[in-house]
């Protein structure tokens, strides 16, 4: 098989002759989150960003910037009225006024006779307390005037150029800046992270239980065994659990009677039939027997055929399998029947949760029908997202668009002679589909750039 492992089948001929293939999503569809629990925590979430984001908005708009301007106005004015009351004081008194200031305004002032201003950094202030202080002083001085806020990381400096020197002014941040802002900010985010966390831990335990209910109802799908569900969550999520195993139950029910009831018909079937073998060999040979003969095969064959469509796959259980030791196993034996097949498949190892026999049957019946009715077969097999994919081509007559989906009936032949020669007894695409659908794939036809009919069949990974 060496020069069978080539490189896997492009996804334009895997996706587009059976219309598969995911659509693309609208692009804020694709933002949005896709599970249950994003969608829901977002649903959350959201109201709380933004109801946060508005308080935050009103907040600094008005009380922020309401409050730091009042706190500047009432240093802008207390800067006033020391220029105002140390003008034309001697040096003396005017370190008194500047020691009282300091004492009753937590003002440290001081005076640089024949000083200058300087130039000022500029730096980004959060708080735009420079901002504030300088509109203030605009609007009650006169003279030229510098604010500096990167000085100290508590202290704000502003510097007036008087006639005689200049006026240093070392103004607290907290005259400035109410702390409350920080608190407030700190309650935001605070609250903010606490109903996140209790969020997601509620979100979690109310979709564990939808999300039990989804695993059970697939593996149920898809014919395995399903550990007993108990209803928990929410009264609209117990109530869907329950009607799951009321679900549940009579499905089980229903197979196993069929399963009993065909067995009992496949009993009473063999015996007479079996009869029929031995009186036709004590008849010996001849014409008449020899036709008896053929009909008696031909009751047995299409027994077996409705009892195996009837048995589906069994008890067989799901076991890890690489695909591409069974397909080529199938492909081997389809050669040595006679079959012209051309195989490519990836050379990585593609391991898939299967039932081993019954995919082998699915894939036998197909490769069976484009046997008897094509001379050249092509398989490709490859990994489509999370798809695995098999396609395979034939050369053959194929089938009229119109009845693509009519042969998957059970029993429905093209040929309505019912010759064993043209065909079976219509149940070998129904087994196939059925088969691929219990593993949560599908089976779908379409016309083969060869010629003749195209198959598809995906299984998911």
């Amino acid at each position: 098989m060496a020069e069978e492992a080539t490189q896997p089948p492009r996804r334009s001929g895997l996706r587009g002759p059976a219309g598969y293939g995911a659509r693309r999503r609208p692009a804020i569809k694709r933002l949005l989150p896709r599970t249950l629990f994003g969608r829901s925590l977002m649903i959350i979430v959201t109201p709380m960003l933004l109801m946060q984001a508005i308080a935050t908005f009103y907040f600094f708009d008005t009380h922020w910037d309401e409050m730091t301007k009042r706190l500047a106005e009432g240093v802008a004015g207390e800067v006033r009225f020391l220029i105002s009351e140390s003008r034309d004081l001697p040096p003396a008194e005017r370190r008194a006024l500047f020691s009282q200031a300091s004492r009753t305004m937590s003002l440290l002032v001081s005076f640089e006779p024949d000083g200058a201003l300087g130039e000022v950094p500029e730096v980004f202030d959060f708080e735009n307390l420079a901002g504030q202080i300088t509109s203030a002083l605009d609007e009650r001085l006169s003279q030229p005037f510098t604010v500096t806020t990167n000085v100290a990381e508590e202290w704000v400096v502003v510097r007036i150029l008087l006639e005689d020197g200049v006026l240093e002014v070392v103004v607290p941040r907290r005259r400035l800046f109410s702390s409350t802002s920080r608190v407030f900010i700190l309650w935001l985010l605070g609250s903010g992270f606490v109903l996140l966390t209790v969020a997601i831990v509620f979100m979690r335990n109310q979709i564990r239980p939808i999300r039990r209910l989804a695993i059970a109802a697939d593996g149920l799908g898809k014919g395995r065994d399903v550990p007993s569900l108990k209803p928990e969550g929410a009264q609209e999520v117990r109530q869907a659990a329950r009607a799951f195993l009321i679900m549940q139950e009579r499905i089980q029910r229903q197979i196993t009677q069929r399963t009993e009831m065909l067995a009992g018909v496949s009993h009473d079937l063999r015996t007479p039939l079996t009869r029929m073998k031995l009186q036709l060999a004590i008849l010996g040979d001849n014409p008449e027997t020899e036709e008896l003969r053929a009909d008696v095969t031909d009751m047995e064959r299409m027994i077996e055929g409705y009892l195996a469509f009837a048995r589906g796959e069994g008890a067989e259980p799901p076991a890890p399998t690489d695909l591409q030791t069974l397909l080529g196993d199938v492909v081997a034996a389809a050669r040595r029947e006679g079959a012209t097949i051309d195989f490519r498949m990836d050379s990585r190892p593609l391991i898939l949760s299967l039932r081993p026999q019954a995919v082998r049957r699915c894939l036998a019946n197909l490769l069976s029908n484009a046997r008897r009715h094509a001379d050249h077969i092509q398989v490709t097999a490859g990994l489509d997202e999370d798809t695995a994919v098999i396609v395979i081509d034939d050369d053959g007559p194929g089938i009229p668009e119109e009845q693509l989906e009519d042969v998957f009936r059970p029993f429905f032949r093209l040929d309505r002679s019912r010759n064993k020669e043209t065909g079976g007894t219509g149940l070998g695409l129904t087994i196939a589909r059925d088969v691929a659908r219990g593993h949560g794939g599908d089976i779908a036809l379409s016309r083969s750039p060869q010629g003749g009919l195209r198959c598809v069949i995906r299984l998911p990974v």
